[in-house]
């Protein structure tokens, strides 16, 4: 059972190995923050040292926002009035000490918890899965992508109010980090969704991405279950000899919980039949395209881990929304559609968008604004151009690719593939394109927007969504 969880100076400053230097041991805590701009009476501040800042600089302002103390690796920092009134907490290293508290919490809690990783489909697995467990339970899930060494156990904080069941993020650019935040969130349920070309400037293969992502599995035991892509054979062979209970998703494959029968609606999104161990269902999934259905496919999988009926499942799937930027449809003045995925990028996500956009209403006139994807290391121009040749099957009308030298192979390869090479643009930046996209759209025109988020092509969204308002 779960159980809300009373922090005080004391518990805080033993689950964080460090010294309480001054205030009250009894003393009661209220929010742990990071940010000095977001503290109120009764918070405790951690003052992280990051990669663009040392949150020692702000330890005074926190006081004087009205936290209740601080946690520092620095005691120059604090005021030395402060050590008169306000909690003061030691330790040797403010990141870790944070993590720490945050592992402290998740025991204590008694929550169960459900972690996601993989490629591509982590945040709108995590979020559809969070959808089909409230239907039954009391469910934390992690905001945005807080799914990093420092967002991570400011989201394992959040079960300090006693939800049944949390549903986290777990992300990764480097091997070894995924097993350390396994290690903080220690879930019951670790779901691994595929193995993509992402980081890939930081591994050397695919297979070390795998390998890194197969960090997921680290500490199962026979009381874990792991829902692993069966259609995804780097995924499968690395759960093989898993001490946990597998579970398997996927799309037209053999697998536990498993889609047949699929209809491809374009922008209208997907119908399938679902079949699993608890009953078959047909599934109308308004999010668009084949790589949602396998995340909605994925986070069932979840849910009937918990009980949750599969009627209740498949009437909750047909009224899901997408996150922000993250495949949604905007139909705007003129009869303009927007699609608007400029959340991020990589090659197999991009390739899934363009055969949504392939199996749009023939009458309409794609366009597509493709930013350039970054972290991909040596084979980088390679997979640009696959896109390039990609977009150019779909039947895209216009292309603009935006970004450096990869973006501009991307638009090569869609020529060579058969664009016509005065529907093809190259512009380096996000302004330019949004600019340019701003002047050519025309009634009726389905307009996909996706790209790697340093590139900004949310710009190019806004812009459209600016010019078509209704």
């Amino acid at each position: 059972m779960s159980a809300r969880v009373e922090l005080t100076a004391a518990s805080v400053a033993a689950a964080m190995s460090g010294a309480l230097l001054s205030g009250s041991p009894s003393a009661p805590i209220g929010d742990v923050s990071i940010d000095s701009r977001t503290l109120g009476p009764g918070s405790l501040f951690v003052a992280i040292l990051g990669e663009r800042f040392d949150g020692h600089r702000f330890v005074g302002a926190a006081l004087g926002s009205g936290a209740c103390g601080v946690v520092v690796s620095e005691l120059s920092a604090v005021p030395p009035a402060a050590t008169q009134t306000a909690i003061v907490i030691h330790v040797a290293d403010t990141t870790r000490a944070l993590q720490a508290l945050s592992q402290s919490v998740r025991r204590r809690s008694g929550a169960k918890v459900v972690a996601v990783t993989g490629s591509a489909g982590k945040t709108t697995t995590k979020e559809v899965a969070a959808e089909l467990l409230a239907t039954r339970y009391r469910v934390f899930r992690t905001k945005g992508n807080f799914n990093n060494h420092i967002g991570l156990p400011l989201s394992l904080l959040e079960l300090r109010d006693g939800p049944d069941i949390a549903v986290v993020e777990l992300g990764m650019s480097h091997a070894g980090e995924i097993r350390m935040l396994v290690g903080l969130a220690e879930p019951d349920v670790r779901v691994w969704t595929n193995v993509a070309e992402v980081h890939a400037a930081y591994f050397s293969s695919i297979d070390a991405i795998a390998d890194a992502k197969a960090e997921i599995l680290d500490g199962a035991t026979s009381d874990t279950v792991v829902v692993a892509n069966a259609a995804d054979a780097r995924v499968m062979v690395r759960v093989r000899g898993c001490a946990a209970r597998i579970v398997t998703f996927g799309v037209e494959v053999d697998a536990d919980v498993s889609a047949s029968g699929v209809v491809d609606a374009g922008i209208g999104g997907t119908t399938a039949t679902v079949s699993t161990p608890a009953g078959r269902a047909e599934f109308r999934v308004p999010l668009v395209g084949r790589g949602h259905l396998s995340n909605v496919l994925a986070a069932t999988a979840v849910a009937l881990q918990f009980g949750v009926p599969i009627e209740d499942i498949a009437a909750r799937v047909s009224g899901l929304t997408p996150a922000p930027r993250r495949g949604e449809v905007w139909r705007l003045r003129d009869d303009v559609v927007l699609v608007d995925d400029s959340y991020n990028s990589n090659p197999v996500a991009l390739e899934r968008m363009l055969d949504v956009l392939g199996a749009s209403d023939l009458a309409r006139r794609r366009v597509a604004v493709l930013g350039e994807m970054l972290e991909l290391g040596a084979q980088s121009v390679a997979w640009h151009q696959a896109c390039g040749a990609a977009a150019a099957r779909a039947g895209v009308s216009v292309l603009v690719a935006v970004g450096g030298l990869a973006a501009r192979a991307m638009a090569t390869a869609a020529t060579e593939a058969g664009m016509d090479p005065a529907a093809v643009l190259h512009v380096e930046t996000s302004e330019e394109a949004a600019a340019h996209v701003a002047h050519l759209l025309r009634a009726g025109d389905i307009v996909l927007v996706k790209g790697s988020r340093a590139i900004r092509t949310d710009l190019v969204a806004d812009r459209v969504k600016a010019e078509r308002a209704s």
